[in-house]
């Protein structure tokens, strides 16, 4: 009797510890980003998905003319007047690269300080075409944002940061170049930081609904970060310890040797 007794306080023993190293060593808390932000300015944004131009952001702006001298004083670099430069100025077009600062202004050659934050490439365009066109017949101007870049963190097959080649990105693109979700991605709260105005702002995404698609926050715009939660699989997943098994095995032998003495 004492000795059955013995063992069933071995195999008790043996539970009570497997459930130890089997216990969760890392709970939700532990691994889903974010998760202590306040969610009270969530966003709802217009439904213009025009990108308008922010402090940090890198812009070329291409000047053409057909009268070379005339462009000549709005290039950040002056081009030697020689006969090697009369081909790279068939029609004088130029690539000027440059920076957004931080009250939204740039500084352009015998124009000044011009204000482009807030401005849509349409509208920076066409500013820039009426104040050449003071100085310059005709001049053809393109503005380019280079440096539209996106993150995608959490459940996804490629997590990072990309560069958007086109003037205008969805959810599901941007969710496309990431690979997708994973199968441990949280498809109804996708949560999605963008900075505005120098604030954070956040808003959710629920893929599981078609309606997804019309909601004002559906096209993202530079430097939008987008995270996918994982799910309760995933971070069960993420608490198992690759040893348990030699442990559980170990303390199992320990535990069948222990109830072969005491019998």
């Amino acid at each position: 009797m004492k000795s059955k007794l013995n063992i069933y306080r071995f195999k008790k023993a043996f539970i009570l510890l497997s459930a130890v190293f089997l216990g969760s060593c890392a709970s939700k808390q532990d691994i889903i980003y974010f998760q202590d932000e306040p969610l009270n300015s969530e966003m709802a944004l217009s439904n213009n998905y025009e990108i308008k131009f922010k402090p940090a952001d890198l812009l070329t702006i291409d000047i053409s003319a057909q009268d070379p001298e005339a462009v000549a004083p709005f290039l950040l670099t002056p081009v030697a007047q020689n006969a090697s430069s009369t081909l790279e100025l068939n029609r004088n077009v130029r690539m000027q690269t440059y920076l957004i600062d931080i009250n939204g202004n740039i500084e352009f050659p015998v124009l000044g300080s011009l204000k482009l934050e807030g401005l849509s490439r349409v509208q920076a365009t066409e500013m820039l075409k009426i104040k050449l066109s003071e100085y310059i017949k005709d001049p053809i101007v393109n503005v380019r944002l280079i440096n539209f870049t996106i993150t995608i963190l959490g459940e996804v097959n490629a997590p990072g940061s990309y560069t958007v080649q086109n003037e205008r990105i969805s959810l599901s693109d941007a969710l496309g170049l990431a690979g997708d979700l994973t199968i441990y991605g949280k498809r109804d709260n996708v949560l999605l930081i963008r900075e505005v105005e120098g604030q954070k702002r956040y808003a959710k995404f629920d893929l599981n609904s078609v309606n997804v698609l019309n909601s004002p926050n559906y096209y993202l715009t530079q430097n939008d970060v987008i995270y996918v939660e994982p799910n309760s699989a995933r971070v069960r997943q993420s608490s198992y310890n690759p040893n348990n098994g030699i442990i559980i095995s170990a303390v199992a032998t320990l535990a069948t040797i222990a109830a072969i003495l005491i019998k």
